[in-house]
C-alpha cells in the first residue's frame, strides 16, 4: 500500500503479507482479527469507540442492534448486543460483540446512521427486554427499568401512542418469537392504564401510576439524588439554647417578611410590622397584606411550627392547611389545594397537575429516612419548591415546612434577607438544572449560619445587624456592585 495508513484497515485491504509488516514495523496495530488502526499511539480501547459502528457494519454487515444496546445506543457498555447470523463474539479492545440469530431486521427496524446497520424498533426493543430467556441479565434492562420506561411511555405518548405501540408489538411477537414477552407487556401497558390489575408490577414508580398516583419521573430521580447527598452529609447542627431566646423574639417577623419579599411581596419593614404587629391592612393592598400576616401567624406560632409530618399523609394535610393560610385571601390562587394549570418559572416547569399528589408522596417516602433536621428542613423545602404543587405560595410554603424541621428539633430556623435571594433562587436553579445539589445545601447551611449570629430581641438590634451585613440592599444592584451578605460576628 502506498502512502499513509487510513484511521482503520481491515484485511482485504491490503495483502496479508504487507498488513502483517506493517504491524511489525509498528505502522499499524491490530484490534481484532482482520482489523487494524494506523492509530497506533492512542489507546485501542478509544479507537474501538471512536469507529465501533464501521467495524460493525464491516465485520457483521447488516446486523440489528437489538436487546440493551438498541435502547441507548449513543452510550454503549462494554458489551454491545446484535442480531446477526455469526456464530462468535467479535472481541474488540474494550467492546464485545455479542451476536445472536434473530432473522435480521423486522418491520419497523429503521437503518441506523447510515452505516449499513439497523436499529432495532421500540416496539422490537421492548419484547427483546422483556424476554426472559438464558442468560438474559447479561443482555437485557431488568424489569424494574423496563417498568420505568413504560410509565415514561404513558406520560410522552399518552394512551393512544401507547395502544398504537402495543399493537405494533403483538405483530412483532410472533415472528420474534416473543409471545411470553408479549403477555408481560401487555400487562403492564394493562396496569399503567388502570385497564387490568397491577400484581405483576415491581417498580414503585410503575405501581405509582396504577394506583392512580403517577409521578414525574425526573423529579423522582431528582429527589433521589439529593436524599443520597444528604445523607451522606456531615451533621449540621445549630442548636436554639434556652439561654438565646431572647435573641429569637423577632425573628418570625422577619422570617415573614424576608419570604415575601423573595416572592415580590414588598413592604418596607415599617408596614410589615403595623400589618403583622397591628393587623393594619392596606386598602390598596389587602391580599398582599394578608400574604405576609398570613405566613407570620405560621412562623410565629410555636405550636404550629413544632408540627411536622410523621407519615406521608401528615405531610400533605400540613402542606394544604399552611398553604390555604397564606393564601386565604386569594381565592383565585385555590387556598390548599393542588394546583389545576401547569406552572413555569423562566425555562423551568414544574410538575404537571396530574402528576403532582404521586411526585409528593413518593418524594416524601424517599427522604423519610433523613435524620438530621437541617437535612430534612433542606429536603422538604426543595420537595415542594421543585413540585411546586399549588397555583401561588409554593416557595413561602416550602420555606414554612423546611424551619418547622429545624423549631421542632430545637435548632435555630433560617431566613433567606433581601440581598441573598438571588444566591437562594440560583442554588434552586443549580439543583433543579444542574443537579448541583451541593451548592443549594451549602448556601441553605450559610443562611442559617447568618441567622443564629443576628440578634433578633428588638428591630433597633435586628436592623442594625441587617444594615451593617448588607442584609437589606437590593439584591440586583448589590450583585452588579459585588456586594455580599456579610456574616455577623459571633455574639
Amino acid at each position: 500500500m502506498v502512502g499513509a495508513w487510513p484511521e482503520l484497515v481491515f484485511a482485504g485491504d491490503a495483502a496479508p503479507a504487507v498488513l502483517t509488516r506493517a504491524v511489525q514495523r509498528g505502522t499499524l496495530r491490530r484490534l481484532a482479527s482482520g482489523v487494524y488502526t494506523s492509530l497506533v499511539a492512542d489507546d485501542p480501547e478509544v479507537v474501538v469507540r471512536k469507529h465501533l459502528w464501521t467495524i460493525l457494519s464491516h465485520e457483521l454487515p447488516g446486523a440489528v442492534l437489538v436487546d440493551r444496546t438498541a435502547t441507548n445506543p449513543a452510550n454503549v457498555a462494554d458489551i454491545v448486543l446484535v442480531d446477526h447470523a455469526r456464530k462468535r463474539a467479535l472481541e474488540l479492545p474494550g467492546v464485545t460483540v455479542l451476536p445472536r440469530a434473530g432473522g435480521g431486521p423486522a418491520p419497523g427496524d429503521l437503518p441506523f446512521m447510515g452505516t449499513g446497520l439497523f436499529l432495532s424498533s421500540t416496539a422490537r426493543q421492548l419484547l427483546d427486554n422483556l424476554h426472559r430467556g438464558r442468560g438474559w441479565e447479561r443482555r437485557t434492562l431488568t424489569d424494574e427499568q423496563v417498568e420505568h420506561w413504560v410509565d415514561e411511555l404513558v406520560v410522552t405518548r399518552r394512551e393512544d401512542g401507547i395502544n398504537r405501540l402495543r399493537d405494533e408489538a403483538r405483530t412483532l411477537a410472533g415472528q420474534l418469537g416473543r409471545d411470553r414477552a408479549m403477555l408481560r407487556f401487555d400487562a403492564l401497558v394493562s396496569a399503567a392504564l388502570n385497564t387490568g390489575d397491577a400484581d405483576g408490577v415491581t417498580s414503585p414508580r410503575l405501581a405509582a401510576r396504577a394506583a392512580g398516583l403517577p409521578v414525574d419521573t425526573r423529579r423522582i430521580e431528582a429527589f433521589e439524588a439529593l436524599s443520597a447527598e444528604l445523607a451522606d452529609a456531615a451533621p449540621d447542627i445549630i442548636s436554639d439554647l434556652p439561654e438565646d431566646a431572647g435573641r429569637r423574639t423577632l425573628l418570625p417577623f422577619y422570617e415573614a417578611y424576608f419570604s415575601n419579599f423573595i416572592e415580590g411581596t414588598e413592604f418596607t419593614l415599617d408596614e410589615a410590622a403595623e400589618i403583622m404587629f397591628a393587623g393594619a391592612i392596606p386598602a390598596d393592598r389587602r391580599a398582599d397584606a394578608h400574604d405576609v400576616l398570613g405566613t407570620f401567624e405560621i412562623v410565629n406560632n410555636a405550636e404550629e411550627m413544632r408540627r411536622v409530618p410523621q407519615d406521608v399523609d401528615d405531610f400533605e394535610q400540613l402542606l394544604r392547611e399552611r398553604h390555604a393560610r397564606v393564601m386565604a385571601q386569594r381565592s383565585d390562587k385555590l387556598p390548599g389545594k393542588y394546583k389545576l394549570r401547569a406552572n413555569r418559572a423562566g425555562s423551568t416547569h414544574f410538575v404537571d397537575p396530574e402528576l403532582v399528589r404521586g411526585t409528593i408522596r413518593q418524594g416524601f417516602e424517599i427522604g423519610a429516612h433523613l435524620i438530621g433536621p437541617f437535612e430534612r428542613a433542606v429536603y422538604h423545602m426543595f420537595l415542594v419548591s421543585e413540585v411546586h404543587p399549588f397555583a401561588d405560595g409554593n416557595g413561602r410554603v416550602a420555606r414554612v415546612m423546611m424551619n418547622a424541621e429545624l423549631v421542632s428539633a430545637g435548632e435555630v430556623r433560617l431566613i433567606i434577607p433581601i440581598v441573598y435571594r438571588l444566591n437562594y433562587l440560583e442554588a434552586l436553579r443549580g439543583a433543579t438544572r444542574t443537579s448541583n445539589y451541593q451548592g443549594l445545601i451549602k448556601t441553605l447551611s450559610f443562611a442559617r449560619k447568618y441567622t443564629a449570629r443576628v440578634d433578633f430581641s428588638s428591630r433597633d438590634t435586628a436592623e442594625d445587624a441587617l444594615t451593617r451585613t448588607n442584609a437589606l440592599r437590593d439584591a440586583s444592584e448589590a450583585d452588579d456592585a459585588g456586594i455580599r451578605l456579610q456574616l455577623p460576628s459571633r455574639p
